[in-house]
């Protein structure tokens, strides 16, 4: 009897700040978590680094060429027999306004405004630990 291997998905998101808030989209119609809302980014590629893949998804979702920052933070989540390995990076600097190109709306948020959100469980569960990245530098 042969298991069946899990299937992962790698996925990229970037944390774009702009003084002490962070962009979230609203997920739009007719997609899976519809009317959520998450950080821009989406699946890596074949062929692609994490941050080739997060330029490109930055791009396609937002119309702007963002400058890949540190990576901050990596996490898991499963949605039954498929995994996501979720990819979180900093993005401090970019060229062009993010426009809704992707996303219903997209908004400016204070880090603890996310706790109000409705956000997907896979960022949810480790809420506290993004609110802590998101925290100014001392």
């Amino acid at each position: 009897m042969s298991l069946k291997r899990p299937t992962w998905i790698p996925v990229v998101t970037g944390l774009l700040r702009k003084g002490s808030k962070v962009l979230v989209g609203q997920r739009p119609a007719g997609h899976s978590l519809a009317g959520q809302w998450e950080f821009p980014g989406g699946k890596i590629e074949r062929n692609e680094t994490p941050e080739q893949a997060l330029v490109r998804e930055l791009q396609e979702e937002l119309g702007i060429n963002a400058d890949v920052g540190q990576l901050k933070l990596a996490s898991s989540h499963s949605f039954g027999d498929t995994g996501i390995v979720i990819l979180f990076y900093e993005i401090l600097f970019w060229k062009g306004e993010p426009k809704a190109v992707h996303h219903m709306e997209l908004r400016w948020v204070e880090p603890q405004e996310l706790k109000t959100l409705h956000i997907p469980e896979a960022n949810r569960k480790i809420l506290d630990r993004i609110i802590e990245q998101l925290q100014p530098v001392p």
